[in-house]
This record gives C-alpha cells, structure tokens and sequence, in this order.
C-alpha cells in the first residue's frame, strides 16, 4: 500500500510518499481502506517533533488520527461491524495511527458508522476535531440548556464544531473570529460573533459559564477575565495549559487542560447529530494523499476555516 511516512522530523517537506505492507487486523480490530483522511495541527506538530512525537517515537513514522473509509476486513470477536460497512474515526490517539496510508487497522471500538449525510471527505475531518469538542463540552463540562458559551477561534477545525455542538445542547454561545468569518459563524447559529482583531474580546463579553480555548497562554489567562465565578475554562493545547491553570488557581477559578481519546460512542452521538441536521463539518480544501506536505504548509498558515482532508 501506499504510506506517506517521514525520516526525520522537519518541515513539510519530510514527508514523503513510500511503500508498506497491507496490515492484518488483530483480534478485536478491524482493518479499513481509507478514502480519506483529516489533517490536524497535532499532525504537522507531530511530523516537526513536537505534538505526539514523543509518544510515537523516532521516526520513521506516519502521522495522521483521522479516518473514513470501508471495512475491508474484521478480526476475531468483532461484532460492531462487517466487510463493507462505511466508517470513521479516530484510531489510536495519540499513539501512532497511521491515518495518512491506504490501509488502516485499529479497535472495532476506535470506529463509529459513517452518517449518511456525510460524504467519506467529510466524514474523515470530524472526528479528532468533533471529538475534541464533544468531550470537552458534554464530558468535562456538562453543558446545559442556557448556560454562556464562549469559544475561541470558532471558525476553525474544532471552533465551528464546537458552536454547533454547544448550540444543540441549548447553549448560548459567543465565538472570537476575524470580521469576514463572521458571516459563516452567523450560518453556524452563533448568538454572538466577536472581531478579536478590532477589539479586546475582554471588554465586550459579559460572563460565561465557560470558555473553549485553541489557544493557551495569554489568550487562555485573559479568558479568566470574563469567566463566571463558578464556570470553568478548559485550555485545549493541554500542553499550553498550565499558565492559565496556574493563574485560575491564583483567582479562585477553575481551568484545565485536556486531551481528546479515541471514544466511539462520542462519535456516534456526533453521527447522530449529523442525521438530525444539527451538525455540519466544513471542509476547506482537500488534497491528494501524495501532497500531504502541500497540505502542512497551508495548515501551518494558520488561516484555515474548517478543516483539510486528505483523498487517497
């Protein structure tokens, strides 16, 4: 099969197209041909040494976490799904995966059934970034009905989900983006969109029940500022969290990191919002397996809304 794999870890152009074996599903794993494969900040974080790399290891190593595709084959005790079904998910993390591959083999349980209403390009952008999201709105945080949401970066990979996800639950949310996002976020059902660049977001936003924050640092500890005495802020750079942890403490105020796991149940609820026309994934652009490096260096632009994907 063909494998985008890595030497040494570096820029963008260190990836490069190679050779490997079909893998062979283990028991209780099933093996899926990928159609297509998301493309995340941890990948091109990953593939320069950062991220997960110290997870995987040296190279050589493949990264990529998110899949969609056909099960092509299933292993002993395999009971969620058969040859031929459609699938995505989020194998592994952050152990290596190796999304960007024409085959894939993980836990039955790493899967979840690709909603109908998604195509496979679009499937494979939802689930590190949906999860993500989900986890720490529903799981860490028990959003409810009413309750103040603020998210950061909202027109992004995880953002335009999170306001999507936020707003199924009855949430009020309010969303940092650039001026010209902010026709997208109005599309997404955002209550308030907030121009980061023209002001400081600090000054305009009334206390919430929570802050979603891409960011760490001093995004994260000015946060703090509009941040409700018994709401919680949850830093998803988990490794940028601890000045913000740091300073809530300080504050008498709640804030944690946090790093999103492979949970096919998640990822069902998310397919099921999907068939209820309550959450859309926006694809930005997508690429051919063999350019991944084309799709690092748009991603490392940092201008991207919604998310890439990778087709094989």
């Amino acid at each position: 099969m063909r494998v985008i794999t890595q030497l040494s870890t570096g820029g963008p152009e260190v990836l490069e197209i190679g050779e490997a074996e079909v893998p062979e599903p283990l028991p209780t794993e099933i093996r899926v041909r990928v159609a297509a494969a998301g493309v995340n900040p941890v990948d091109w974080k990953t593939r320069a040494g950062s991220g997960m790399a110290a997870v995987i290891g040296p190279p050589p190593f493949t990264v990529g976490w998110d899949v969609a595709g056909t099960v092509d084959a299933v292993g002993l005790g395999v009971t969620r799904f058969s040859v031929g079904d459609s699938v995505f998910g989020m194998p592994w993390f952050p152990r290596q995966a190796g999304a960007y591959a024409e085959f894939v083999t993980a836990p039955s349980r790493h899967f979840a059934h690709r909603p109908a209403g998604l195509s496979e390009v679009e499937a494979a952008a939802l689930p590190l970034a949906g999860l993500t999201a989900w986890q720490s709105l529903v799981d860490i945080a028990g959003v409810q009905a009413g309750q103040r949401v603020l998210v950061h970066a909202a027109a992004g990979g995880v953002g335009h989900l999170a306001v999507q996800i936020a707003k199924a639950r009855g949430a009020y949310v309010i969303g940092t983006a650039s001026i010209g996002k902010h026709h997208l976020l109005n599309d997404l059902g955002i209550d308030e969109a907030v121009d980061y660049r023209a002001e400081a977001f600090e000054k305009v936003i009334d206390p919430v029940d929570l802050v979603l924050d891409m960011f760490g640092g001093e995004i994260a500890v000015r946060s703090l500022d509009v941040l409700h005495p018994d709401g919680r802020l949850i830093c998803l750079p988990s490794g940028a969290a601890a000045e913000a942890v740091a300073a809530a403490a300080d504050r008498g105020l709640r804030a944690t990191g946090m790093l999103v796991e492979p949970d096919g149940d998640g990822l069902d609820e998310l397919a099921r919002l999907v068939d209820d026309r309550r959450l859309r994934v926006l694809v930005a652009e997508t690429f051919p397996l063999e350019r991944a490096s084309h799709a690092h260096r748009a991603g490392e632009l940092g201008r991207t809304t919604g998310k890439m994907v990778l087709t094989t």
